[in-house]
């Protein structure tokens, strides 16, 4: 069974002919605008959408989807987030991106080997990502995921490796 990720949310319809006003995250406008179909989850299962046309407006993706041609038919999927099947995110991952329930669990070590914490979270300040590192000592440190701090991740090895400046796991 596939596994499904939001990407989305139906927030409205847009117009008279059916279009959906979708909201999704920051800085994701290329990827929303490359998929050619969404998911929605209804009655426990997930229901294909197939995607005629999407533009940006706004803030905002407006989508037609096949077969949702008037107001009162995308009004039934207002609310509704989309979803998309994980194997479609992975596909579209640059080399040095990775999902972020990949990152949560993941051990911390120095670049001497010495092991720091693990990683509890992920989020982002609007500039750049943030790994929630629990420390050996308890304490929750936030660490920018930037190249000149987070040296290498290996999921395979369940291992990030990050410059540990004076200061940053206090």
């Amino acid at each position: 069974m596939s596994k499904f990720i939001s990407v989305g949310k139906i927030l409205n319809f847009h117009g008279i002919k059916g279009e959906a006003r979708v909201g999704f995250s920051k800085g994701q406008e290329d990827f929303i605008l490359s998929l050619d179909r969404v998911f929605v989850q209804k009655n426990n299962e997930y229901m294909p959408l197939n995607i005629v046309q999407s533009r940006l407006h706004k803030n905002f993706a407006l989508m037609k989807f096949e077969g949702i041609d008037s107001v009162n038919d995308i009004m039934e999927y207002k609310g509704c987030i989309l979803f998309v099947e994980e194997d479609t995110i992975r596909e579209k991952l640059e080399e040095d991106e990775f999902l972020i329930d990949e990152l949560v669990g993941l051990s911390v070590f120095d670049t001497d080997d010495k092991k720091l914490g693990f990683v509890v979270g992920v989020s982002n300040n609007g500039a750049n990502d943030l790994l929630s590192v629990k420390t050996n000592s308890k304490k929750v440190c936030l660490v920018p995921f930037v190249k000149a701090i987070v040296v290498s991740v290996s999921i395979k090895d369940k291992k990030v490796v990050i410059n540990n400046l004076e200061g940053l796991l206090e």
